[in-house]
């Protein structure tokens, strides 16, 4: 996905991909070859983390950076996408086919915000969130560092998601949810608590 936004955009030449799967070394990806492991000394300075998980996607960002602190994220949004006015977009970021992010939005580094998903005005996803496809949020939502909104999700106005914490697909959010948790429903409640580093997809 995020290899076709970054063609498309036409801004970026694209060298290759890193992956820490000795089982894809000197295999091509959609025409890229495998460069070698995500740890190690890059030859190339730019780029982005193509993990839909928040947790792994936060831990690969981050030892990128450790062993290349010059190392620059770029942001991958696809020409179909609608970014409104004065909105702000965290490093590393993608922006998927058809989806909208309305005025004065805050969207933090390495968030995703998917197919057909729509971020509307003055709302704030901290790092690392993501919005999976066809998932909405009203005006002034706050989504916590890591958070995820489940597919075709429906968070209302002035909703505050806790960090670490897990919408399910289809939840109606009419009320501010907890840190860590996994909720859903219409409406939407907490069904169970979540450890950290908890998988969810």
């Amino acid at each position: 996905m995020l290899i076709d936004i970054l063609e498309l955009m036409g801004i970026y030449r694209i060298a290759g991909i890193y992956d820490d799967s000795p089982a894809l070394f000197g295999k091509f990806i959609a025409g890229y070859p495998i460069l070698g492991f995500a740890d190690s000394k890059m030859l190339v300075k730019k780029g982005i983390v193509g993990i839909g998980d928040n947790v792994q996607r936060e831990q690969i960002a981050e030892k990128v950076r450790h062993y290349n602190p010059d190392f620059e994220f770029v942001n991958a949004i696809h020409p179909s996408a609608i970014i409104g006015k004065n909105v702000k977009l965290g490093e590393g970021t993608a922006v998927v086919a058809g989806s909208v992010i309305n005025p004065n939005a805050v969207i933090g580094p390495h968030s995703i915000i998917n197919t057909m998903a729509s971020v509307d005005h003055d709302c704030v996803l901290e790092p690392f969130a993501s919005i999976a496809p066809g998932a909405h949020l009203g005006g002034n939502v706050h989504v916590g560092t890591r958070s995820f909104i489940g597919m075709s999700a429906t968070v209302i106005h002035n909703v505050h998601i806790g960090h670490d914490t897990v919408i399910g697909a289809g939840a109606t959010v009419v009320r501010d949810i907890p840190n860590h948790v996994v909720a859903y429903g219409s409406p939407a409640k907490p069904i169970r608590g979540r450890v950290m580093n908890e998988r969810y997809l």
